[in-house]
């Protein structure tokens, strides 16, 4: 077909495909203008009271001006402490953007999103203790993750003899929080973010902008994208968000890739804003994020394949007219961020889906809290291979419980997630599992860092198409560390909080086998040469 470009704001989607009867459906509704005006209506009766209030991002970014003196200010005064790092605190929809800006723009924030005890202890080094503020993000205030991680910081702090710790930590959160009770009484800087936004949505609020803004970012400039591709869509028939979001509605994956577009980790941040938006009710649209434009698993017929940056005609960077993708989204990043939103928010319209509420996520949350209290359960492996303990399915070996689970994942529409409680850093190399099972399967693979994927994807495992199939991944704990104030450890957390995901999968029948190294590096080396000697 033609190809087809929508541009406005300094955003263009184009594509080559068939987008379906979703542009016109949603401007014959006059969807767009309406969402933009907070009608709470859109997505249904049950969805009304949730949307009423969660419709503040359409416009958060005005105010969010508001933002840019007090941090300029905080951070003069974190510099004369001699600091010079910013360390994040956060969970989803509090640490995903902030993420993206900051390696985008290169700046030396180090998102903690983690419970694996030796990425936390890595964090804790005296040399970059008394070089770092802490600004610990979450709208509840009660994350556990987040408070555990606080309280590591803390006591880190204490240990090397800083004294001045309440001055070394920000605060990041919703009105009335059980956070916003803590910074008062300690006399930290706090951030009041808009409580009618959603985490996911909150890239433009207090939430994506502290941070970053206190790490060295132009947060002017980012809200400044954001206004003006507002202002050029509202009320305008040239609308690139109405095509990117009937797209996204169209089939039932998506996969992502950068292709030069000058922002690093954009999917990432679009993986959880899609999944947990739309995962839910036995349907959605399930996000891929690619490595790269030529990355297995791209293309297929249920699925549309995008990139961030580059162009839908002619062969990719790699010489690969197979990566050509389906359509490109290109323009600035603050632009990016609304557009996307706003796609998603109208692929939920087509779609039937409430795009602002989680109903699953807090089934592991739960489980975790349950496991903790009570105790880990007592389970023992169907078999032990190398430096591999396989828990589940009827297998003897690693080869033949992988074997198990792709013949799974060869049934209709089903997906293979790569669920891995591991150390992002110390244990990157996992992740090529995604690459590797892509090319031995014809079904989508994702890949997700516990816990951090429980605040993204985890909703669509549990709420969106009951096709997942779905391999964990633990190891051993070396060193591990105490949470401060707590009767846990953070390897019992992150064991815990393993634990629980797992029994709300096994609790719906999904396919699941765990693997847990007994040692990290070797364990990782025999996985990895496993699934390249599978056909």
């Amino acid at each position: 077909m033609t190809d087809i470009m929508e541009a406005a704001g300094g955003v263009a989607v184009t594509t080559h495909v068939d987008a379906g009867t979703g542009v016109e459906r949603l401007r014959s509704d006059n969807i767009p203008q309406k969402v933009l005006e907070g009608d709470a209506g859109l997505w249904g009766d049950e969805a009304r009271d949730e949307a009423a209030v969660r419709l503040g991002w359409t416009n958060t970014f005005n105010s969010s001006i508001d933002l840019i003196k007090p941090l300029s200010k905080l951070k003069a005064e974190l510099a004369e402490l001699g600091i010079d790092r910013i360390a994040l605190c956060g969970m989803g929809g509090s640490s995903l953007a902030p993420e993206v800006i900051a390696r985008t723009l290169d700046l030396n924030l180090q998102v903690v999103d983690t419970t694996d005890p030796g990425q936390i202890i890595a964090e804790l080094t005296e040399e970059s203790l008394r070089r770092t503020a802490v600004v610990v993000s979450s709208k509840s205030g009660t994350t556990v993750e987040t408070d555990s991680q606080r309280r590591a910081f803390e006591a880190a702090f204490r240990g090397v003899g800083i004294d001045d710790v309440a001055r070394r930590f920000v605060f990041v959160t919703d009105p009335g929080s059980q956070l916003e009770r803590l910074a008062n009484d300690q006399g930290s800087p706090v951030f009041l973010a808009d409580s009618t936004v959603g985490g996911r949505y909150s890239a433009l609020t207090a939430f994506g902008l502290v941070p970053t803004a206190l790490a060295g970012a132009d947060i002017a400039t980012l809200i400044a994208e954001a206004q003006e591709f507002h202002a050029a869509v509202e009320g305008n028939e040239d609308n690139p968000a109405v095509l990117l979001g009937a797209l996204i509605a169209r089939r039932h994956t998506l996969t992502v890739a950068d292709d030069g577009s000058g922002i690093a980790g954009l999917g990432d941040w679009a993986e959880q804003l899609i999944a947990e938006s739309l995962g839910k009710d036995g349907k959605g649209t399930l996000p891929v994020v690619l490595e790269h434009p030529a990355a297995p698993g791209a293309r297929g017929t249920d699925r549309f394949y995008c990139t961030v940056g580059g162009a839908i005609t002619g062969a990719t960077p790699s010489g690969s007219q197979l990566a050509t993708p389906d359509f490109t989204v290109n323009g600035p990043l603050g632009a990016q961020f609304l557009c996307w939103e706003l796609a998603t928010a109208f692929a939920g319209y087509l779609l039937e889906i409430d795009p602002f509420n989680q109903p699953n996520v807090t089934e592991s949350k739960d489980n975790t809290k349950k496991l903790l209290a009570d105790g880990l359960p007592d389970t023992q492996p169907t078999a032990v291979d190398g430096s591999i303990e396989i828990y589940g399915g009827q297998a003897s070996n690693v080869s033949a419980a992988l074997g198990e689970l792709l013949v799974d994942a060869n049934a209709p529409d089903a997906y293979l997630a790569v669920m891995a409680y591991l150390d992002r850093f110390d244990d990157a190399e996992v992740a090529a599992l995604r690459t590797e099972l892509s090319e031995r399967t014809g079904a989508p693979v994702t890949f997700g860092w516990g816990p951090r994927f429980l605040h993204s994807t985890g909703q669509f495992h549990k709420g969106g198409r009951p096709t997942g199939v779905f391999l964990q991944i633990t190891g051993a704990i070396g060193e591990d560390l105490t949470v401060e104030g707590r009767e846990f450890t953070f390897g019992r957390l992150q064991a815990a909080q393993a634990a629980g995901d797992a029994q709300a999968l096994q609790g719906r029948n999904r396919p699941f086998i765990r693997l847990h190294l007994t040692d990290r590096k070797r364990g990782i080396n025999q996985l990895l040469n496993a699934v390249r000697e599978l056909s």
